[in-house]
């Protein structure tokens, strides 16, 4: 299972995430799951690494499917709506295939 938790500032505004695991959808390299999760994700950090100039800090961990991202500057209008954007692909994510191979934290 991927299990995603977000960081928030204390505006409440999601400022990162946490994603760990895998999904266990099907076996690696056919899992669709994993796929879109990290599709997302990597689509969101690469976005706000071009298109803004918010800086952050991120750690990655490709056995474990661990990846650790914060906004470390002052969050930009751009980040936010990139950062909600993400969560509400993996929302989908979860509504479409379910809670036993993602869960949002």
């Amino acid at each position: 299972m991927i299990k995603i938790s977000s960081y928030k500032n204390a505006e409440g505004n999601i400022i990162g995430f946490r994603s760990f695991g895998h999904a266990g959808y099907a076996q690696s390299g056919q899992d669709i799951v994993c796929a879109a999760v990290s599709v997302l994700i990597i689509n969101t950090v690469n976005s706000i690494e071009h298109f803004t100039s918010d800086t952050f800090h991120i750690k990655e961990d490709e056995e474990k499917g661990e990846i650790d991202f914060r906004i470390v500057s002052k969050l930009s209008n751009e980040s936010s709506l990139l950062l909600n954007s993400l969560f509400l692909g993996l929302k989908g994510i979860k509504e479409d295939y379910g809670q036993e191979y993602i869960k949002l934290i």
